[in-house]
């Protein structure tokens, strides 16, 4: 097994940081300082080193430290030595300053460009939890999908290109419908790669679904204070492939998109597929659905849910995530912070932590490593 962590981060006018840099070592980080004081910046800086938008999923030009209110700045970086497999290795990504408005991220690994984010995923795999997720089994599907292409994302870097092929193939086939006359041609050939695509994402996201419950129900524990999941996915094409083999299930669903023009002309977007499947949770000791949980139950299903991702991860990566956990700790009893921190330790890799109240973190001793959160500026805490 491979143990990865960052012992270095660096930022450069990302979001509240004009110039920040920390130094860590072998135990958990914990990020410390009041509301608003810029510690989950610190995390979304680090999820940047994974495929995807980061953990909150914000647009390039908002990465970058203001110069005012209504001023960003040009170009922003964040950097991290990685130690893992290949030893320590620099990982860069960020918004180079330029005159042209059609900027991408750039990403680079030892200072040598490389395509994006995806290459990242042979040195660091990143897993997180954040106050925005506890509504996540009361929200719509849609909240739910996402979260599990995270889940995917986790272990197959190339999903999210996948994912946003299919997105881009929806809108291409909506336009054509809405056209007048549209040459069938056309749609056929728009279905055609539709359907690849809706299969391959489907596939991907059923793979990592029955892994992941393969993975709770063996280590399933009724007494644990964070309970155990059932998971399973909710969708016509998923539950086709559960039965029958993937050629098919394509062959059969680019039928459907033929037959169901009319009515998805008339719908104005297309009503069959993956983009439309969901995630069902359910509370495992209670064989119940997980929305029909207490507030409490909820968040400490999805805190075992996460800890079951992580598991996962690390061995279908053959490497242990960097978990990032954005004020979990705040609204659990002194009991689950201490079990919390216990599987943390089993799980073996590089943990960081935020929080409003440094008492919340006493159970962890000298072993972790305290930092000092205030507006643009970070510090370690001695200890």
């Amino acid at each position: 097994m491979i143990h990865t962590r960052i012992t270095r981060l660096k930022l450069t006018n990302f979001r509240s940081y004009r110039t920040a840099e920390l130094h860590t070592g072998n135990g958990p980080v914990v990020l410390v300082g009041p509301n608003g004081a810029g510690k989950t910046n610190l995390l979304e800086a680090i999820s940047l080193l994974a495929p995807g938008r980061g953990l909150r999923r914000a647009a390039l030009h908002q990465f970058g430290a203001r110069e005012s209110s209504v001023v960003p700045a040009d170009g922003w970086a964040v950097s991290a030595l990685v130690e893992g497999a290949y030893g320590d290795v620099t990982l860069g990504t960020g918004l180079e300053a330029e005159a042209s408005e059609a900027r991408s991220r750039r990403c680079r690994i030892n200072g040598e460009p490389v395509s994006s984010a995806t290459a990242f995923a042979e040195h660091i795999r990143i897993v997180w939890l954040t106050p925005e997720m506890d509504g996540l089994f009361l929200g719509p599907p849609s909240e739910r999908r996402r979260f599990l292409d995270r889940l995917v994302l986790a272990v197959d870097a190339e999903h999210g290109a996948r994912v946003n092929a299919l997105e881009r193939a929806l809108r291409s086939r909506n336009r054509l419908l809405e056209e007048p006359g549209a040459d069938p041609r056309f749609l056929d050939a728009i279905e055609h790669e539709l359907a690849a695509l809706a299969i391959a994402v489907a596939a991907a996201r059923l793979e990592t679904v029955r892994r992941l419950a393969a993975g709770i129900a063996l280590g399933r524990d009724d007494a644990s204070p964070f309970p155990w999941a059932t998971v399973s996915l909710d969708g016509e094409v998923e539950r086709a492939l559960a039965r029958e083999p993937a050629t098919l299930v394509e062959d059969r669903y680019r039928a459907t998109l033929r037959a169901a023009r009319p009515r998805d002309r008339a719908a104005g977007r297309t009503l069959d597929g993956p983009h439309l499947s969901d995630l069902l949770v359910g509370h495992g000791p209670k064989s119940i659905p997980a929305a029909q949980g207490s507030t409490g139950e909820q968040k400490a299903l999805l805190i075992g849910l996460a800890l079951a991702h992580a598991r996962l991860v690390r061995e279908m990566a053959g490497m242990t995530p960097i978990m990032l956990l954005d004020d979990v700790v705040a609204y659990l009893d002194p009991s689950r912070r201490t079990a919390l921190f216990e599987a943390l330790d089993i799980l073996g890799g590089q943990v960081w932590m935020t929080g409003a109240d440094p008492s919340a973190f006493e159970a962890l001793g000298s072993r972790a490593e305290r930092f000092s959160v205030t507006p643009g500026h970070v510090s370690q805490l001695k200890t």
